[in-house]
């Protein structure tokens, strides 16, 4: 199918869609070149998409509506869907083997990414499909190459998973898919076999379909298979990133004891941190410094004083690292994270430990700008918000006052 018609198809169901009711048959009659088969494909994908992003009612609409113009048209017998099936079929196929050859060569991610934004609308479940069967193909008829195709899948899969276009579930459902091909093929307790436990796993932490709970068991499983073969004496940075991964994993498992999950992650964090030193992996220990901080100041086990003074310290342990100049954005995060702990510490004088907060918060909000970290920037607006509803110093009607502006702007965006 020709990309720019493949454009305009879409285009013309995004005015569908979003036009006063009643004003289709008009937009229909101005529009009659359009509607063919190749409409029909393009209405059934972005159907599927809408009903995966939960926007039934859109989907249903659309899908009915193809309906429609699929009978006035006569295309609605199964050998026009079958030809429609091979036609679209084909332009999948087309699409996987361009981004597989651009792999070798595209040193600029650029490259991949140009090629996946003109076409993501066919980035969905028909795309993982024919993905392992032009995997499965190539292999079968040059095994002679099955390394470099198992490297370009991999890579590509790991370009879609990071692809900032397209929807977010079904990029990563395509990326499970070719780490899952990759898999199948690479030999187990391989270094790269392990490679692959380890994307996979990273794949079911932020993947959005199925059991939130299940996908984190899915990633802890992978990740522990990943360390039978990364060990420390073998392998000393991969098996520290798995232990930091592992960490973020229990930090937010759904199953088990909530308790015993922190103790858990504090564990790997703690892990980590024997290979990533301050002095050989500063920008890691960093990481791993805030992150746990967040694991103690979440801590359930000991004494809370205690575990948000540990917070605390961690926190500013991060920031020898993270300094505005050289890592604004995540100095800035780490001041948020000063700021919450000093909200909820226990330790000191409760007044002064509250401005100690609003005064980690307001510089947060010097990087976090509305205009460049929307999302971040509302987070900050509803801390800062709470932190003025409990603030002791000051007048309390200011301060409530001062607590209501910055819960409206945490809404200009959190809408």
């Amino acid at each position: 199918m020709d990309e720019t018609r493949t454009q305009v198809y879409l285009q013309l169901i995004e005015t569908l869609l979003t036009c006063p009711k009643g004003e289709e048959p008009q937009i229909l009659q101005a529009n009659l070149e359009l509607l063919d088969s190749g409409f029909l494909q393009v209405c059934e994908i972005v159907a599927e998409n809408l009903a995966e992003e939960g926007q039934e009612n859109h989907a249903n609409f659309l899908r009915n509506f193809a309906s429609q113009i699929g009978q006035l048209l006569g295309t609605n017998d199964d050998g026009e869907r079958d030809h429609c099936e091979i036609e679209n079929s084909q332009e999948y196929e087309n699409f996987i083997l361009e981004l597989l050859q651009a792999e070798p060569s595209s040193s600029n991610i650029k490259v991949i990414y140009s090629i996946l934004r003109k076409r993501q609308h066919l980035l969905n479940a028909n795309f993982a499909e024919i993905l392992q069967e032009v995997a499965e193909n190539l292999i079968a008829k040059h095994p002679e190459a099955i390394e470099l195709i198992l490297r370009d899948s991999g890579n590509l899969s790991i370009h879609i998973s990071n692809f900032p276009g397209g929807k977010r579930t079904n990029n990563i459902e395509i990326a499970i898919t070719g780490y899952q091909i990759v898999l199948n093929n690479r030999e187990p307790g391989s270094e790269k076999f392990a490679q692959t436990q380890n994307n996979l796993a990273a794949a079911y932490t932020h993947r959005i379909k199925g059991s939130r709970a299940d996908n984190l068991e899915r990633a802890i499983g992978f990740f522990q298979a990943a360390l039978t073969v990364l060990t420390r004496e073998d392998f000393p940075e991969q098996w520290a990133a798995t232990q930091h991964n592992l960490a973020n994993a229990y930090t937010h498992r759904i199953k088990g004891s909530r308790a015993d999950n922190l103790e858990r992650a504090i564990e790997f964090y703690e892990a980590a941190l024997t290979v990533y030193t301050f002095a050989d992996f500063r920008e890691k220990w960093a990481m791993t410094q805030n992150n746990l901080g967040n694991a103690y100041r979440n801590r359930i086990n000991g004494s809370r004083a205690d575990n948000l003074e540990r917070a605390i310290g961690f926190f500013q342990a991060t920031l020898t690292v993270y300094n505005l100049e050289d890592f604004p954005a995540d100095w800035a995060i780490t001041q948020n994270n000063l700021g919450n702990a000093y909200s909820d510490r226990i330790k000191g004088s409760r007044a002064d430990n509250l401005e100690r907060a609003i005064g980690f918060f307001e510089g947060a909000l010097t990087v976090r700008t509305f205009e460049e970290f929307p999302e971040q920037w509302a987070d900050t607006q509803n801390n800062l918000a709470m932190t003025y509803s409990d603030r002791i110093k000051g007048s309390r009607a200011d301060n409530l006052e001062r607590a209501i502006g910055f819960f409206e702007g945490a809404l200009t965006v959190r809408t």
